[in-house]
């Protein structure tokens, strides 16, 4: 009978550190694999550079298109964006100019 107590004490002895072990287990695990854990933290940061460098390429052309666009206001014309712009709408060109055809399925824009 003394081997059955001491079997029960030595039991009752390690139940508390094993329970304790497995959650700081479980714990330490979320913190680096979880969903709001170490990994998802540098995915989301990723993420963020990216969207962040792709704001950056879309203001450049928003403002590119912004400049474009203010040369063919009332206010203030700009004769080379007009004469741009008319040569197109119109199809003509310039003898001086260079002209590269593009096939129709392949445009510039």
């Amino acid at each position: 009978m003394s081997a059955g107590r001491t079997m029960k004490r030595r039991l009752r002895g390690t139940i508390a550190p094993i329970v304790f072990l497995s959650l700081v287990g479980y714990f330490g695990w979320n913190a680096a694999q979880g969903d709001h854990g170490l990994k998802a933290e540098a995915l989301r940061r990723d993420l963020l550079g990216k969207a962040r460098d792709e704001l950056t390429k879309a203001e450049g052309d928003r403002d590119a298109w912004e400049r474009r666009v203010a040369g063919l206001r009332n206010n203030h014309l700009d004769p080379d964006t007009l004469d741009e712009r008319s040569r197109e709408m119109l199809n003509l060109a310039d003898p001086g100019d260079i002209v590269v055809l593009y096939p129709p399925k392949e445009r510039l824009y």
